[in-house]
């Protein structure tokens, strides 16, 4: 049965600080649709959806759904402080929906967090995005040491060899993998994904090849992988090892 899935953007644009942002999907998407300056933070209209009611009364993100929580934005970015206390406060309210936060900004996670948090939010998954060994040598360290309970590593964009293992604990659930997308999109190597699927065996954490990504190498040969195959293409590769979190 497939898992029922929602996203919610509480608001909308981010300014890039790493390599891993280089290519913004979001910056495109907003460039291509003439949406204006993508690195401007504005709250969205959608803002309160995860407690929002349809005429039926019903919430119209129904419980037990999985929520994308700030695709077009970064949780933690320090331009939507003023308004995290009422998202955390929506999260909190639907605890019968599980919040997955993907952020670049571990290290302001601490400062961000509400004052109920204790040890996290048990309807809360953070996903701390590793694009490269220095990102991963900065960023690991900090979220280890972050009072989580579901934790997940995002290497995506992968955009060189990572040696992770030092930092696959106990306390890291999955770490999902993927290419960059977009047509000036960086090569990402097939030996790079399977050296950290071996990783993640040797630690028992669960590993997913999410997408190929627009550049692919494989065996030595560059693949130009079109958008509507990037996911399936990485199914085909049969390299997934179920995560200890049984919402992922």
């Amino acid at each position: 049965m497939e898992r029922r899935q929602a996203v919610w953007n509480p608001w909308h644009g981010c300014h890039k600080i790493s390599e891993g942002c280089r290519h913004c999907y979001v910056y495109r998407q907003d460039a291509m649709f003439g949406a204006g300056d993508s690195s401007r933070v504005v709250r969205n209209a959608d803002f309160d959806l995860p407690v929002r009611r349809g005429r039926s009364g019903r919430y119209k993100i129904p419980p037990g759904t999985f929520v994308v929580t700030c695709l077009t934005s970064d949780f933690f970015v320090e331009e939507a402080d003023a308004w995290r206390d009422e998202a955390w406060a929506m999260i909190r309210h639907r605890s019968d929906c599980m919040f997955l936060i993907i952020t670049k900004r571990i290290d302001r996670l601490r400062e961000s967090l509400p004052d109920d948090w204790g040890d996290g939010y048990p309807n809360v998954v953070i996903g701390c995005t590793c694009e490269n060994q220095e990102r991963t040598d900065y960023r690991m360290p900090i979220f280890l040491d972050a009072p989580v309970l579901n934790k997940i590593v995002i290497c995506e964009p992968l955009l060189e060899r990572i040696d992770i293992g030092r930092y696959l604990t106990d306390a890291i659930d999955c770490m999902y993998v993927g290419g960059e997308s977009g047509t000036d999109a960086r090569v990402c190597d097939y030996e790079w994904v399977l050296g950290l699927r071996r990783q993640c065996a040797e630690a028992g954490v669960g590993f997913r090849f999410k997408q190929t990504g627009a550049c692919f190498r494989k065996d030595g040969r560059i693949f130009r992988i079109p958008r509507n195959k990037q996911h399936s293409q990485a199914k085909r590769a049969g390299i997934d090892i179920p995560s200890k979190l049984k919402n992922l």
